[in-house]
């Protein structure tokens, strides 16, 4: 019996080591959690990235995407192998572009803009926690003429929280974890003491800002 989409990409993300589990985890949010996908991790690997982005391109083969949008730093690698399965697979140039992180918004720099100007884009991400870097995204490539279509996310850690209506599109995840995260002052490893991983994650700033604060 052939596997699931949603199963090989998880089996891809456990087979290189990936996916953290029991641990203490800070989150790009700030929100604490005991589950982790070090994206990263599976970035050094080119060929499974490749294979995940296809399976993420075959998804939207049917639309008419122009361009595919991703906000730095993971998004810009989503983007370019997303792009590049959709050209080969619809027979045409379809474009690659990233959204820049300035202070707290994702903005278009380089003149990619003009590559999203009347056209339809799909943007593209690898995890979810609060949908607000994809959501900035969606919003910057609106901002610039484009007409999104879709967000495809390799994987939604909270099926509670983000949504279609959250990204401020339709809402397509290849791995929906269900996870569950806490913001610090309400986080239990924090309570029981559990150390924060400095390994992954903001562990490391975590714990510099609360030096500060205690000073």
């Amino acid at each position: 019996m052939n596997k699931s989409v949603s199963e090989q990409t998880l089996h891809i993300l456990k087979k290189y080591g990936a996916v953290i589990t029991n641990s203490h985890i800070v989150l790009t949010s700030e929100r604490h959690s005991d589950f982790y996908v070090n994206k990263d991790r599976i970035y050094a690997f080119p060929q499974e990235i490749s294979k995940i982005c296809r399976f993420m391109a075959d998804q939207f083969i049917d639309k008419p995407i122009d361009v595919v949008v991703g906000p730095a730093m993971g998004g810009v690698i989503l983007s370019q192998w997303v792009a590049y399965h959709l050209t080969k697979l619809k027979h045409k140039q379809i474009h690659s572009v990233f959204t820049d992180k300035v202070s707290t918004e994702q903005i278009f720099k380089r003149g990619y803009d003009t590559f999203v100007k009347n056209k339809n884009v799909l943007v593209v991400e690898d995890l979810t926690t609060t949908g607000g870097s994809v959501r900035k995204s969606v919003d910057s490539a609106k901002k610039a003429g484009g007409n999104v279509l879709a967000v495809g996310i390799i994987g939604n850690r909270r099926t509670d929280v983000v949504n279609s209506t959250v990204v401020g599109a339709p809402l397509f995840s290849l791995v929906n974890f269900n996870t569950k995260d806490y913001i610090a002052s309400q986080c239990p490893w924090c309570k029981e003491g559990r150390p924060i991983n400095t390994e992954v994650g903001h562990g490391k700033e975590f714990l510099a800002k609360k030096r500060l604060h205690t000073q």
